[in-house]
């Protein structure tokens, strides 16, 4: 099958939905589909073409992570896609390329498949500041119903997503796929012991230190100023405790929360290591104990089994979309407020080792319908559905 799959971000640049559309094509293209890939380019430069993906130019959204944005037509892209021959659009966005596809898809006469991957009412003060907020997130939902009701198939990885879609008044059929992972990345063979080594004596971590990690895009959404007054908290309640915090990831709340360490007299106790390649995320997840997030903005919240998979504990603030995947106290661990992140942590660092290893093989089962096959087969049926409608 030939797919041309239209996103606003692919690596090198480094999100959740970068790394899911990542781990389609490439488990598309192990079972023989051809994939063309359309995207912004992450730097300055022309149009260009290079291992199956166009990189088109765009504008730098300095405030908005990087993003960039398209023209929302281009005559020499939309004759490389006809070229190309697709049978399937599949558009990962609502960026100025999401519009595009929706073109192509128009003037080609095929199947459009559209994964709804951000609740973008969880962005609007980006745009609003706070002002007419409550109109900006009507319109999204209307904007969203549209969208929903002018694609042939609508996928979204989660069924916090499909409520919301019936919330904001869309009854068309949604299919739930959760993005899938390469846990192969993840696994304990892995692992770079010298080079664990070498940063544990650079960041001042002992043998006996507890280290919890927090990775993502350093944003409002996420969360991360309320993960650090959690921790803080219980380094006040702990100071013999041997205790280290590391935060990996850049974006617009970066400044904002080193000064919010600062306040909270915890700078000794938080390592920035900034924004990191794709490929040493898995780094990360392995020199630490806790892997911990306080977001309850996310979709599917990818972190969270790149952690488990990694055997990396997981103390994630509740969500209703996270209730599957983490089975409080048999997978991981779920907090409501800051005194209950103390309770979780003081249990976690209480539990023996065998308790402890019993939780991570939990996570790691509990992971396999994650895995890059089921999620081929998932995505398979829905683009042969699609085309199946243009027959």
């Amino acid at each position: 099958m030939r797919i041309a799959l239209l996103t606003d971000t692919y690596p090198p640049f480094i999100n959740g939905v970068s790394t899911s559309c990542y781990n389609l094509v490439q488990t598309l293209k192990k079972h023989g589909n051809e994939v063309l890939v359309i995207t912004p380019r992450h730097n300055d430069g022309p149009l260009e073409f290079k291992d199956g993906i166009i990189y088109v130019p765009g504008i730098e959204l300095k405030k908005l992570y990087g993003y960039r944005i398209t023209s929302l037509y281009s005559p020499k892209v939309f004759k490389m896609i006809r070229d190309f021959h697709p049978e399937v659009i599949h558009n990962q966005t609502d960026s100025t390329i999401g519009q595009f596809a929706k073109i192509v898809a128009s003037k080609l006469g095929v199947p459009i498949v559209y994964t709804y991957h951000t609740s973008y009412e969880d962005y609007t003060y980006y745009a609003t500041h706070g002002y007419f907020d409550r109109l900006a997130k009507r319109i999204i939902r209307s904007y969203t119903i549209n969208v929903a009701d002018t694609t042939t198939e609508f996928i979204t990885p989660s069924y916090k997503t499909k409520e919301y879609l019936r919330y904001a008044g869309s009854d068309i059929y949604i299919n739930i796929i959760p993005t899938g992972i390469n846990f192969d990345l993840f696994g304990d063979d892995k692992v770079d012991a010298p080079k664990q080594e070498v940063f544990k004596k650079e960041h001042g971590i002992g043998p006996d230190t507890k280290v919890f990690l927090i990775l993502g895009r350093v944003a409002k959404e996420k969360s991360m100023d309320f993960s650090l007054k959690c921790f803080a908290l219980y380094h006040e309640r702990h100071l013999e405790q041997d205790i280290k915090m590391i935060l990996v990831g850049g974006g617009p709340q970066l400044a904002e929360l080193k000064e919010l360490v600062k306040n909270l007299e915890i700078e000794h106790l938080v390592d920035f290591i900034g924004p990191v390649m794709a490929s040493e995320v898995p780094f990360y997840y392995h020199i630490a104990d806790i892997y911990t997030s306080a977001s309850v903005t996310e979709t599917q919240g990818l972190t969270f089994m790149e952690a488990m998979a990694s055997k990396t504990l997981v103390l994630a603030r509740f969500d209703t979309n996270l209730a599957d995947t983490i089975i409080d106290n048999e997978t991981g661990f779920f907090f409501q407020d800051e005194e209950d992140f103390i309770h979780k942590v003081e249990r976690i660092f209480a539990m023996k080792a065998s308790e402890l290893d019993h939780i991570k093989e939990a996570a790691i089962k509990i992971c396999e319908v994650y895995s890059l096959e089921k999620f081929y087969s998932r995505i398979m049926e829905v683009y042969n559905r699609a085309i199946r409608k243009f027959w």
